[in-house]
């Protein structure tokens, strides 16, 4: 106990005091993150370079009260197994924060730093009960250090944010290693969060410095890393389960932030503003009022995850298990993600159904209409088609031959006008009550044009074959 209070300690001062020296010794070298007036929030440049005060005060901790003890050698087995993979992390960070990364380079670098991990034995061998060292330990390992070590670099994006939620998640696993009499984690993660809280007191709003990469990066890496830890050591019986309810708000965040750009067809490593944190502050809170209420969610978050690892009874950690899902679906559901929304109504409503319906229609009325054989023809499957897609077709013009409709009563509409090579075109209507696939009429249009221009020169030939032979040509309407 004593060496655990000379490690809280001596971290919490460490980097109390290294945090300001960093600041000012980069902000007059200019290294800081200039304001945007749009995700960037803050007001006046600001040191970016946290992470180097983190991580030196979190090693020098152990030099210091191994001086000071002299009994922590045998202790210290864990921390000397994470190192060299968070060393790698450290460095990218470092790096992408002086001079720049591009995301696939550090990408490579974070997968490098996983696959260390590994070998040093950092495993996930328990999935929701199922113990096993088989091969899929390891991409289900990388996998997950990379979600950790991503999420919390997402997090990073408001003042005290991602310190204040490493915080937490290395508090919950420092009291799981409590409950679980697991020395060695102890060792590891109690000085990781006396330096966090040490920089907390120079990051929360308002922020005189922040983690940059070189922090965020690298408490989700290390925080991964003693979440597979926790779960080699305890009798939990859901397995990674406990691990991911501590670290579920980051990994959360980041979750939603890959669907929302794949449905917005964006890329996923493009920035917005559409994280959990930009979602409160557009909702009128202030960057203070959302650390705290993030805060809230992860205290609560933390005492659920401690709870499924000491309970014995599947029942009982499965209630608790929904009772974590059904408090994120509503967290989910109060920001208000339009992607989310309108991608249920076309899963659930019949919407995505009736789309996929009419693009493969679609996909057969093109190969329909390259296929046919005269203008004739051709004019009357678009006019059979048209109007199962809302539209009224009114007059057509393929290879010079005219073939016209008559319109119906109604006039409450708009027309369309497509025009065809060499002066053919295609004369539509579509009334503003129809809503016969309305979301793929635009499609059909698109699909019209181009296929129709593809059998022009076909029909055109035909005709001068007919005319050259003295054949009568198509009759100037179809009814």
């Amino acid at each position: 106990m004593d060496s655990l209070i000379w490690l809280g300690s001596a971290s919490f001062i460490l980097c109390l005091i290294l945090t300001p020296i960093f600041r000012d010794v980069f902000r007059s070298y200019g290294v800081v993150d200039q304001p945007d007036h749009g995700r960037k929030i803050h007001k006046y440049p600001i040191p970016r370079v946290g992470g180097i005060a983190i991580a030196i005060s979190y090693v020098a901790t152990f030099f210091v009260v191994q001086l000071k003890t002299g009994v922590l050698n045998q202790q210290l087995a864990l921390v000397w197994k994470v190192l060299p993979a968070a060393a790698v992390i450290f460095a990218i960070g470092v790096i992408d924060d002086l001079w720049g990364l591009k995301p696939w380079q550090k990408l490579i670098g974070q997968f490098l730093a996983s696959v260390i991990a590994c070998a040093s034995g950092v495993l996930i061998n328990d999935v929701i009960g199922l113990h096993s060292h088989s091969w899929w330990t390891y991409p289900i390992t990388v996998v997950w250090l990379l979600a950790c070590t991503n999420a919390f670099n997402l997090v990073d994006g408001m003042d005290g944010l991602a310190s204040g939620v490493g915080l937490f998640s290395t508090l919950t696993i420092f009291l799981a290693a409590l409950l679980s009499h697991n020395v060695p984690l102890e060792m590891a993660t109690l000085p990781l969060a006396g330096c966090l809280l040490g920089f907390l007191c120079y990051n929360f709003n308002p922020a005189t410095i922040f983690l940059g990469d070189s922090g965020s990066l690298l408490i989700g890496f290390v925080l991964g890393c003693y979440g597979i830890i926790w779960t080699q050591k305890s009798a939990t019986l859901l397995g990674m389960t406990a691990p991911l309810m501590a670290l579920s708000l980051p990994l959360i965040d980041v979750g939603l932030a890959i669907v929302r750009r794949f449905l917005r067809r964006q890329p996923i490593f493009s920035p917005d503003r559409g994280q959990i944190h930009h979602r409160l502050l557009d909702r009128g809170m202030s960057p203070r009022q959302a650390a705290v209420l993030l805060y809230g969610i992860c205290s609560i978050v933390a005492v659920l995850s401690l709870l499924v690892s000491v309970v014995k009874s599947n029942g009982v950690s499965g209630i608790i298990v929904l009772m974590f899902c059904a408090v994120a679906w509503m967290g989910i559901q109060y920001l208000g993600y339009a992607e989310f929304s309108l991608a249920g109504k076309l899963l659930f409503r019949g919407d995505l159904q009736r789309t996929l319906k009419a693009q493969l229609d679609l996909n057969a009325f093109r190969e329909a209409v390259e296929g046919t054989r005269s203008a004739e023809t051709c004019a009357a499957l678009i006019h059979k088609t048209a109007g199962a897609f809302g539209f009224e077709l009114i007059q057509t013009s393929l290879a010079g031959e005219i073939f016209a409709w008559p319109r119906s009563s109604g006039n409450d509409g708009w027309a369309v006008r497509i025009p065809l090579e060499d002066g053919d075109f295609i004369e539509m209507r579509r009334g503003f009550d129809k809503k016969e696939l309305a979301a793929t009429a635009g499609l059909f249009i698109d699909v019209l044009k181009t296929a129709v221009d593809y059998r022009l020169p076909a029909f055109r030939a035909a005709r001068m074959k007919s005319a050259a032979i003295g054949l009568p040509n198509s009759g100037p309407a179809i009814s």
